[in-house]
């Protein structure tokens, strides 16, 4: 009845016909699908509504004719519709199987010398919107093979910032596996992050924002953290993220810098980050940063990652302390003359008593990162080792000031305790036994009836 199912039922026909899609009318219909989509709301209304099977065609249209002939108007159909109506059509282009045609599509694209660039946009910026809709994006992602696809245009094309953003934003969602992550690390990924992200400028800020959170993303595999310490990036990011916090005056990149703090987050999750952590001086770099930002309510957010990152890098100590890092001062009543707490009295203040043994099987854990198929990524928390969650340790013990023996001598006091109670059956006229009540307590002694 409209034009719009008009049109969609002539592309079913050239779908079926292979003469008609080589045809000029294939081009006809895909530029006048177009033009009413970026035209008209109705038109992107009746495509997504509920019941229409607009978005079923365009696929198989994609899938059948990849992308001879009119394949690049589609796409661009579909990019114009999720981006004009938001995320709940990209959840139907997700149910539809758009994620793996989209996929297809970009491997097929990426064997062009050189590469559409048109195209290359248009795409990542489709699977940047569709990928947090897809939880198995990851996985169809590394099956299909086009993990490499995004960071080698990211690789040759660092200056051109229209490619890089939305290739970026699709790496970003590949790094949420954590197979994923190591197979990028290999490749060069985590170092590739650091030639785009740097010191305080105003411009490509949201190509700084969209790199320093798949750089977190990333940097939450172990085995690409041991990468970045092992070239000293920690000490590049406190750099990063002191001169963020000077020149930021204004406090309008607030997402940056805590941008920058996730990444050290993310890499103090392992013994040798937080080692690195604490030579490069971190704790005062965070310490004194914090101290600033207290004044801003704003900053909140920065403050308290800053206060995770220390309180987890911070050294432990077992109690009682006797050195200037406890503010309670436990005194013992008996030092003794030598053994361990005589050597943990007379440890220098600077010394961590607590021995880190959190990544001692680091290889056991780098295999099964690699071999174990994590489909979600999973938030590695810090565990304090110096928190008692068993509530049976934390229970006071109650133990007797005296003995059984001596409280006897209060016995007469409470008679109810210790002597037997009955009560007489007014029929049969005879003592019947006693019946504790619920709510009484102590030792009560129920006669029987032969005692008097």
């Amino acid at each position: 009845s409209s034009r719009t199912i008009s049109l969609l039922s002539q592309l079913e026909k050239i779908n079926l016909d292979p003469v008609l899609g080589e045809s000029d009318s294939a081009r006809h219909v895909t530029s006048k699908i177009l033009h009413l989509v970026q035209s008209q709301e109705k038109t992107r209304k009746e495509m997504t509504s509920k019941g229409s099977t607009g978005i079923e065609i365009i696929l198989s249209t994609l899938e059948v004719k990849c992308l001879n002939f009119f394949g690049c108007g589609f796409i661009a159909v579909l990019h114009f519709i999720i981006m004009k109506c938001g995320g709940r059509r990209a959840s139907v282009l997700v149910t539809k199987g758009g994620t793996q045609i989209l996929l297809q599509l970009l491997l097929s694209a990426s064997k062009d010398s050189p590469p559409n660039e048109e195209l290359m946009v248009l795409l990542h910026t489709l699977l940047a919107k569709i990928g947090p809709k897809d939880r198995k994006i990851g996985v169809k992602a590394r099956i299909n093979g086009v993990l490499n696809i995004s960071l080698n245009l990211v690789k040759h094309n660092l200056q051109n910032h229209r490619l890089v953003l939305p290739c970026l934003q699709v790496l970003r969602v590949y790094s949420t596996n954590s197979v994923n992550a190591v197979s990028l690390g290999k490749n060069g990924v985590v170092e590739l992050m650091f030639k785009i992200i740097g010191p305080f400028s105003k411009r490509n800020t949201s190509l700084m924002k969209v790199a320093l959170d798949t750089l977190a993303a990333l940097l939450k595999s172990k085995t690409n953290a041991r990468r970045a310490v092992d070239r000293g990036y920690v000490q590049a990011l406190l750099t990063i993220y002191v001169d963020w916090h000077r020149h930021d005056s204004r406090h309008r990149y607030m997402l940056i810098r805590k941008g920058v703090l996730q990444c050290i987050k993310s890499i103090t999750n392992i013994k040798l980050g937080r080692k690195a952590f604490i030579d490069a001086n971190g704790m005062k770099i965070l310490y004194n940063t914090s101290q600033e930002c207290l004044a801003v309510r704003t900053l909140d957010p920065l403050v308290n990652t800053s206060s995770l990152i220390m309180r987890k890098c911070f050294p432990k100590n077992r109690l009682p302390l006797p050195t200037i890092k406890s503010t309670f001062h436990f005194q013992l009543p008996v030092i003794p003359a030598s053994g361990p707490v005589a050597q943990l009295y007379n440890l220098p203040p600077d010394v961590d008593d607590v021995v880190d043994e959190s990544d001692d099987n680091d290889d056991a854990e780098t295999e099964s990162e690699i071999e174990t198929e994590i489909d979600d990524d999973k938030e590695q928390h810090f565990k304090n080792d110096d928190i008692e969650t068993d509530i049976n340790k934390l229970k006071p013990r109650q133990e007797l000031g005296r003995s059984i023996e001596e409280l006897k001598m209060y016995e007469q006091f409470f008679p109810e305790l210790s002597e037997n109670f009955q009560e007489w059956d007014l029929v049969s006229k005879e003592p019947k036994p006693f019946v504790p009540d619920a709510n009484l307590s102590g030792p009560i002694v129920v006669p029987t009836a032969s005692e008097e």
